[in-house]
């Protein structure tokens, strides 16, 4: 069960158990899917309409892009800034769980509401992401940079990115996009955690004899549904957010085609809406709902499977104490 449940009869776990649990999941999980991660940074950049009727879009398809890439960068591109991009999984997998284990038991003592409420999980889920995206802003600015530059690279490798950027675009550079990500992310994980919750419970209610044999199916399947449905209602703040962490970049996507500055989170709204078109807010949407569906799937999949596999352990520990 992810999140505090008053009539669960599990064995607790400490909150180190519990951040390793986080941070192990978003360890698995990313390692998973970092090539549609690629995929959709390179869509969400691209200025360009995202069709093969337009003759200067470098990409206008998953199918295409990933043979362009191939073809042009070879398979490591596909984990292009996959360094940061695992120390950002790992330490906000971690903070999220931990915050969204403490905030929902903190609800449940200290206010008239039942943790397992769909609005507390909400509140508790967007709070959660919170504090995990500030905590890992410098190094989500840096997997963008790095995932999105082509070739040659302009940054050789994850140290040589930290120091240019320090350098010569000062501290606050690795908070871009900051904003529309914090704007962004209190709906969005908030919807995750809720409905994450909800389709369990009606999964249990359509399946009641199933529900408990198949776990993980459940975990699984409710995971990426609940990932679906959040990253389609809160899509454009998330590309809003890779267009500013890429502002002075602009030399590294001059290969990708057209490049287009942005002074802030409304002109960069009111730039896409002028040269793009309404489509232009959702552009990869496709690999990131893909990219959603298994990576919100598998963090809740790993995430209640490894504190499954902790409290065996403890379990497990404790009838040997007590037949000794």
């Amino acid at each position: 069960m992810v999140g505090y449940d008053p009539e669960s009869e599990c064995i607790s776990l400490s909150a180190v158990e519990i951040a390793a649990s986080g941070s192990a999941s978003g360890l698995v999980t990313r390692a998973m899917i970092s090539p549609l991660d690629v995929l959709k940074i390179r869509f969400q950049l691209q200025i360009e309409q995202l069709s093969p009727k337009n003759p200067q879009a470098k990409y206008h398809g998953i199918r295409q892009a990933v043979v362009k890439i191939f073809q042009e960068e070879g398979s490591k591109a596909f984990w292009k800034g996959h360094i940061p991009a695992q120390l950002l999984s790992v330490t906000y997998g971690g903070v999220q769980f931990l915050s969204f284990e403490f905030l929902t038991k903190l609800a449940h003592y200290d206010t008239p509401y039942d943790a397992r409420d769909f609005a507390v999980q909400f509140v508790c889920g967007g709070l959660s992401a919170c504090a995990a995206t500030v905590t890992v802003q410098p190094l989500d600015t840096l997997r963008t940079r790095l995932a999105a530059q082509g070739e040659p690279k302009i940054y050789r490798n994850l140290r040589h990115a930290v120091v240019s950027m320090y350098q010569n675009e000062g501290l606050l550079t690795f908070y871009k996009g900051l904003s529309p990500t914090i704007i962004a992310i209190v709906p969005y994980a908030g919807l995750q955690f809720s409905f994450y919750g909800l389709l369990k419970r009606l999964y249990d209610w359509i399946i009641p004899g199933e529900g408990k044999k198949t776990g993980n199916v459940k975990n699984l399947v409710c995971g990426s549904c609940a990932g679906v449905i959040s990253k389609t209602l809160t899509y454009p703040f998330d590309l809003f957010k890779k267009r500013l962490q890429v502002g002075g970049f602009e030399q590294a996507r001059a290969a990708f085609g057209q490049v287009q500055t942005y002074s802030s989170l409304a002109d960069c709204a009111q730039q896409i809406a002028q040269l793009e078109g309404a489509r232009g807010f959702f552009k990869g949407l496709s690999p990131s709902l893909l990219k959603a569906a298994l990576a919100t799937g598998f963090t809740f999949f790993w995430y209640e499977l490894f504190c499954s596999l902790l409290r065996a352990m403890k379990d497990s520990s404790g009838s040997t104490k007590q037949e000794g």
